[in-house]
């Protein structure tokens, strides 16, 4: 099963390499993988996508993770309602005959061009790690020259979905 972690983090030299050692010293393998600065200064956030067949090693791993130094907050957001995004260009094998017919397959997906050449034309695509892969497939036939993902990156939306009261069958 794939779950989505994230760590907020002193942004310091040295704590990413320390989170990652942690995982890996737990053989865990990292699916994806982003850090950036987030909204306070001097701090950062790591989201992970790990795959894990033993839910205790995920609650072990994020007990772990909040020990380590520099780590202020960890969390597993699988089960919430989140948000998630990835980035990735794809450079397609494009000569101009088969262009309108390879634009009118990328179109659904918003993809953008952002390079072009003779032959090959580079699209830049973002959504969910579905979404990217169902992008990737559908180009696949026409070749890829180049491609390269970002790694995706979450967070818990504001508004959580609520159950639903049930009807009382006495009313």
């Amino acid at each position: 099963m794939k779950r989505v972690i994230t760590v907020t983090v002193l942004n310091q030299s040295g704590v990413l390499n320390r989170v990652t050692g942690l995982l890996m010293k737990r053989q865990f393998n990292i699916e994806s993988i982003t850090v950036g600065a987030n909204e306070k200064q001097g701090m950062a956030k790591m989201t992970f996508i790990v795959n894990v067949e033993d839910e205790r090693k995920i609650e072990q791993l994020v007990k772990q993770l909040q020990k380590q130094i520099d780590v202020l907050k960890v969390k597993d957001i699988t089960e919430q309602e989140i948000v998630m995004r990835e980035l990735a260009f794809v450079t397609v094998v494009a000569p101009p005959h088969l262009r309108s017919e390879i634009n009118s397959i990328v179109d659904p997906f918003r993809a953008t061009i952002v390079d072009s050449s003779k032959n090959v034309v580079t699209y830049q695509v973002t959504g969910e790690p579905s979404k990217i892969e169902a992008f990737i497939n559908l180009v696949q036939p026409y070749g890829i020259k180049e491609l390269t993902r970002t790694g995706a990156t979450a967070f818990v939306r504001d508004m959580q979905k609520k159950a639903t009261p049930q009807l009382s069958l006495l009313q």
